[in-house]
């Protein structure tokens, strides 16, 4: 109730204590204006009330619609959010597929790696057990097998074999920046031996030099003759190795201290094709000057 409701009830009700005053005393003319003064308070009262009950109304009817205005609001972003929350459980699904997959296939890959495992260490134990038998055999066990219906002392030119081992390797050789030179005073030099065999001989040396090259140079091959013999001198202009290991280069299996890979045969397999045909083979290297491999063959 507001300040005016309650003088305009307070002037009624003594507006009307003065009426009923007043006609007890028999003033007729004043019970009248108290009279009329009171129903016009009452009036005023009623009205003033009426007013505020509208008006009451009407802010009740505006702050239910921003009530309601809210509610929508907020039934929005509950719908907005349901469905993030919907496509976030859809992607949680998905990722828990994905990773299951991923599971699996860790599973299997572990399988190929525990099995590639396997394999490397057979391969391994099989080439230990290789080594092993060449070595029980001898030297003779390096040797490969001569051509096919020739024999093994066929007559062959061995430039042209020298020329032949080169070409095969020569991309190998490029791709090391290094470069391989044939040189002879004759087209034409004719030793008795395999074919393959001598080829097998120039390819592992050249194949040892572009290897352990290790920077751009060169292998020169250098083949003249000296009394009745051939004689070959493969020199490059690598790294080299200390003296000391020189000595062992042509032993089996033996590994220096500029061990790239491979398992240490291809000197021990060159040095038994030459002492085959009754040559001998041996090393000079000085270490950052590079390495020459000399070779003396029956002619």
């Amino acid at each position: 109730m507001s300040t005016i409701q309650k003088v305009l009830l307070v002037a009624s009700c003594i507006l009307f204590a003065a009426t009923i005053y007043s006609y007890f005393n028999f003033q007729t003319y004043l019970v009248i204006l108290f009279f009329l003064l009171h129903s016009l308070c009452l009036i005023l009262f009623v009205y003033r009330t009426f007013s505020d009950m509208r008006m009451d109304v009407r802010s009740m009817e505006t702050y239910h619609q921003d009530i309601g205005l809210e509610i929508a609001g907020k039934n929005k972003e509950v719908d907005s959010l349901k469905t993030t929350l919907g496509e976030k459980e859809e992607d949680i699904e998905r990722l828990s597929v994905e990773l299951s997959d991923l599971k699996v296939k860790c599973a299997e890959y572990e399988g190929n790696i525990k099995d590639l495992n396997e394999e490397k260490e057979l391969l391994l134990e099989k080439e230990k057990q290789a080594e092993l038998s060449v070595a029980d055999r001898g030297i003779g066990a390096l040797l490969p097998p001569v051509t096919e219906d020739n024999g093994e002392r066929e007559t062959v030119n061995i430039i042209e074999i020298a020329n032949r081992a080169k070409e095969e390797l020569l991309s190998d050789a490029m791709s090391a920046n290094m470069s391989i030179n044939v040189s002879s005073a004759t087209d034409t030099l004719l030793v008795k031996a395999d074919a393959n065999r001598l080829l097998i001989l120039f390819r592992n040396i050249i194949d040892n030099s572009i290897k352990y090259m290790k920077r751009a140079g060169s292998l020169v091959i250098t083949i003249s003759t000296i009394g009745e013999d051939i004689f070959i001198v493969l020199k490059d202009t690598g790294e080299g190795l200390p003296e000391e290991e020189t000595k062992h280069i042509f032993e089996l299996n033996f590994q220096g201290s500029n061990r790239i890979s491979g398992n240490g045969l291809g000197l021990a397999q060159a040095r038994a094709i030459v002492e085959c045909y009754g040559g001998t083979i041996y090393a000079r290297s000085t270490e950052g000057k590079g390495m020459g491999i000399y070779i003396q063959l029956p002619a």
